[in-house]
């Protein structure tokens, strides 16, 4: 059983949802077959706090065309945006599939860009189930926090076998971010990827992209290249993983634990 996954490293303009949006069909019209196409963190807007102005509906304009996107290329495509819903913001990751919808909201809010007076906090984690292969999808910041993202075993079946982290990390934390996320892969026995933008915000931040896919034990299996928009096409093999899993179950030796909101 394989997945092939198609990670979209991109340069955001600011604050420009049609233009973004225009630049992206672009890209996906010339995209090989994937099952799974994964795009950064607020892939319209960039990381602004101007939710206000810019959040969307739900459902909205952005999220009728990642159903368009879905339907078109018969494939599975997540990404984040600005949305409003019942008068509070969100940083919302779309998971939109076969006319199906979900959704995850951003748990942990970057606090020194003042995202928490902009947004309101998710509360719960998702697991998504594709040809095979369960996925978790998450957002950013919640990378540095790793019990939010721990694995288990469970009647002999673990929680989810991918964990994906999509955002915009600044190019002065690109080394943390690179660590981490080859710490997320190792530790929760899983192939891991992380898509992250490049370019120049209008704060002035930069992004080098640095987006990785390592599988789980750690190594890289990506061809991303820093600050330059690109993609990376991947197959990535169950048998690999549980195979592994199998030899080295280091996951039932693990401290049990409750997450208490």
């Amino acid at each position: 059983m394989v997945l092939k996954i198609t990670a979209l490293q991109t340069n955001i303009f600011w604050e420009n949802i049609d233009k973004n949006i225009n630049d992206l069909n672009k890209e996906i019209d010339n995209l090989e077959d994937s099952d799974l196409i994964v795009l950064p963190e607020m892939f319209t807007t960039g990381f602004s706090m101007n939710a206000i102005k810019l959040a969307e509906e739900h459902p909205g304009k952005t999220l009728n065309w990642m159903q368009e996107i879905s339907a078109r290329k018969n494939t599975m495509i997540i990404g984040s945006i600005p949305v409003k819903e019942n008068d509070f913001y969100y940083n919302r990751l779309y998971i939109v599939n076969d006319g199906k919808v979900q959704f995850y909201d951003k748990k942990h809010l970057f606090t020194m860009a003042k995202e928490q007076d902009s947004y309101a906090a998710g509360k719960t984690k998702i697991i998504i189930k594709h040809k095979g292969w369960k996925i978790l999808p998450l957002i950013c910041y919640d990378l540095r926090f790793p019990i939010w993202s721990r694995n288990s075993i469970k009647n002999n079946s673990y929680e989810y076998d991918i964990l994906i982290y999509i955002a915009n990390w600044p190019a002065k934390r690109s080394s943390a971010w690179i660590d981490l996320l080859k710490a997320r892969a190792i530790e929760n026995s899983c192939y891991t990827i992380g898509v992250n933008r490049v370019g120049i915000d209008g704060n002035g931040i930069e992004y080098d992209g640095e987006s990785r896919i390592f599988d789980f034990l750690g190594n890289r299996l990506d061809n991303f290249q820093p600050n330059k928009a690109m993609n990376s096409h991947i197959v990535l093999e169950k048998a690999r993983l549980e195979e592994y899993r199998k030899k080295f179950p280091v996951l039932e030796d693990a401290d049990p634990f409750r997450l208490i909101d």
